[in-house]
């Protein structure tokens, strides 16, 4: 089956299991429709309708990727005068960052931080629909998509966090979905970024995958078990994007994609039906394959390390050794500003492999980690659960309001 013609039957099955309609949902999926409809951009379809103001930037990283991002510098209806406290959120593997917009404003983590008196940043990932342009490359060109996370920590961030803190003259605080919270805790473990960063907000930590259960992530780990071995051979692969990959996982008699999202996450408590049917016809994002082919590196191997291009040449060449070197944790900052929120039913960010990243913490400064169980909670609840604002972000306004 083609892949967009198992996304629809997934869709569907999923809207077959989801009741619970909230008001004013209904009014945001039809802005949110338009996007595809119009071909309007994120400010214009999704953002201003809201009552929002919206601004959009391009920022260039240093490998020559072109990044949206947009700016929603303060609260419907305006608000008092003075510098805001800039927060920058970084969404995870496979979204971009209509991720903190799919809820209506009042359950929807951008908003929700714009209305408490942020100046919000949100980022798209190279590779996504709003930033898919490169200064000498075209997405079509298999070498577009030659790089995996360790870019993103490399460049992306730097890129994005740097702009910010030009733009605004402060530090921010920073909020990470997922490979978010990976991307940045290997940026930190290198010192890098952390005289821009006031603190850290990280939901659904990914770190270690040791004891990673979802059926989907499991699949893709034995696929990628005999990796591609050199970048020659990844960039003539015939699955330069997740999409193919996906179709071809989804083909295994272990994975149940027609339950697309258990599969993938784990057992999500606190979803509607709008947020997981918007979810699904919005959100699946590309990557590439070396990031997917990283990530099996670190759930076969126990440790988090950059990427092994299965080769002692190309390693060499890469990091002037023959294997890549490791990130890490331990050497974050003790006085950096942590909040880990994590969910009990999180089959992707097992509560054990969070076990294991509080361990390589354990040196921190006690006031300056707070860790979070939310035992009902799987992977998407902390972006999308109806009921994140009370049981999460309440939470994470009120530790950045003591860390500015």
């Amino acid at each position: 089956m083609a892949f967009h013609s198992w996304l629809l039957v997934i869709t569907f099955v999923l809207s077959m299991g989801f009741h619970c309609e909230l008001a004013g949902a209904r009014g945001h999926r039809q802005l949110l429709q338009s996007l595809e409809a119009t071909n309007d951009g994120v400010c214009t379809a999704v953002v201003s309708p809201q009552g929002y103001e919206c601004q959009e930037y391009e920022v260039k990283t240093q490998d020559g990727y072109i990044l949206t991002m947009h700016r929603i510098p303060q609260g419907r209806g305006g608000g008092s005068p003075g510098k805001r406290q800039p927060v920058l959120l970084q969404h995870g593997l496979l979204m971009d960052g209509l991720t903190w917009l799919l809820n209506p404003p009042q359950q929807s983590l951008a908003f929700v931080l714009a209305d408490n008196g942020f100046d919000v940043w949100i980022t798209h990932g190279r590779g996504t629909r709003w930033s898919r342009r490169h200064e000498s490359l075209d997405a079509s060109n298999p070498a577009y998509w030659a790089w995996s996370w360790d870019e993103l920590a490399s460049y992306d961030l730097p890129a994005t966090v740097g702009f910010v803190f030009q733009k605004t003259g402060q530090k921010l605080h920073y909020v990470g979905h997922s490979m978010g919270t990976l991307t940045a805790l290997s940026a930190f473990s290198e010192g890098k970024l952390v005289n821009m960063i006031k603190s850290a907000a990280l939901l659904s930590p990914v770190a270690y995958l040791t004891y990673m259960a979802t059926p989907i992530g499991a699949a893709a780990a034995s696929a990628f078990s005999g990796e591609v071995r050199t970048t020659r051979s990844l960039s003539s692969s015939n699955l330069p994007t997740s999409s193919a990959f996906l179709e071809s996982v989804c083909a295994m008699p272990e994975v149940n994609c027609y339950d697309f999202m258990a599969s993938l996450t784990g057992p999500n408590c606190c979803l509607n039906y709008s947020t997981v049917d918007i979810f699904l016809k919005y959100e699946l994002e590309p990557t590439s394959v070396r990031t997917l082919v990283h990530f099996s590196q670190t759930f076969r191997r126990g440790v988090i390390a950059k990427y092994d291009y299965e080769s002692s040449m190309a390693n060499m060449a890469a990091y002037g050794k023959s294997s890549p070197p490791e990130y890490h944790m331990s050497n974050i900052t003790h006085d950096l500003p942590l909040l880990l929120s994590y969910g009990g039913g999180d089959m992707l960010s097992d509560v054990k492999d969070v076990q294991l990243l509080l361990n390589d913490l354990s040196n921190h400064d006690a006031d300056k980690l707070v860790a979070q169980l939310v035992k009902e909670y799987a992977h998407m609840d902390f972006v999308m659960a109806v009921n994140a604002k009370q049981l999460v972000y309440d939470g994470l306004i009120a530790f950045f309001n003591k860390h500015s």
